[in-house]
């Protein structure tokens, strides 16, 4: 077990915890109503009541977020190498994706919905549209962040463009990916929440509604409560799968720099 890990973690959940019970304790000594504010207790054993329904309406928002999400990265990884190796395609379609990351999802939903009905698929376009440019441009820039020196060297020793790819620079983005990827895990479970809004029967963001409207205070924070772990669970996956790539990648440079030297 790592200490170290463990060090850097305490100090979040102390202010967490903190922050917690200044809120439990306004609301007893202020007297604040439920229907204003509930207090933390009051949210816990609400969650627990009702912790099936919300564990099903937080299923299906998460399997939504998840489908997105990984669709959403797939097309950003795809953009980012045509845009790397395709430079007359980036100059024609780069302004066209910054622009598209500036249409109002408010705006965007209602004509999804036009084009391609309730079901499924706009919920699916509008998580991709979202989830796809952080992806896209962070591993972009990253292509181009190889070292000049390396590329010269794999010129010299006759390497294609192609092996170059894979050899120095594709390896060379993955930080910069991983940062992409954490921005997408974290805008996908609220992209769809968003999506539900739009017409869906099932998920929290539909639940979120739902209490909103009957004036259900204490429904609206449990929601807003499982709404913020799904999101940083998603961050924290996206985390981990960044410590244990770019980890195995250092070990592997350590030992061919080890082997060189032998």
């Amino acid at each position: 077990m790592d200490v170290r890990r463990w060090r850097r973690a305490l100090p979040p959940v102390f202010a967490i915890a903190g922050v917690l019970l200044i809120w439990q304790a306004s609301c007893a000594a202020f007297g604040i109503p439920a229907w204003l504010l509930p207090d933390p207790w009051s949210i816990a054993l609400y969650m627990a009541e009702e912790a099936e329904l919300l564990f099903g309406h937080v299923a299906f928002t998460l399997g939504l977020a998840l489908r997105g999400m990984l669709l959403g990265v797939a097309a950003g990884v795809i953009c980012a190498v045509l845009f790397h190796l395709l430079p007359a395609v980036r100059a024609a379609f780069s302004p066209l994706l910054v622009a598209s990351q500036n249409i109002p999802l408010i705006a965007l939903g209602p004509l999804l919905m036009i084009w391609f009905g309730v079901g499924i698929l706009p919920k699916l376009i509008l998580l991709v549209l979202v989830c796809f440019f952080p992806v896209a441009w962070s591993m972009l820039a990253g292509l181009g962040q190889s070292e000049p020196q390396l590329r010269e060297y794999l010129a010299m020793i006759g390497a294609s463009r192609v092996q170059a790819f894979f050899r120095l620079e594709l390896p060379a983005s993955l930080p910069y990916f991983f940062a992409g990827l954490k921005l997408t895990a974290t805008y996908s479970f609220l992209t769809a929440m968003v999506a539900e809004w739009l017409g869906s029967g099932r998920g929290i963001g539909y639940f979120l509604v739902l209490q909103y409207k009957g004036f259900k205070t204490t429904g609206v924070f449990a929601s807003i409560f499982c709404i913020v772990a799904c999101s940083l669970a998603l961050y924290g996956l996206a985390v981990l799968a960044e410590s244990r790539v770019l980890g195995r990648l250092r070990m592997g440079g350590n030992r061919a720099k080890g082997g060189g030297r032998a």
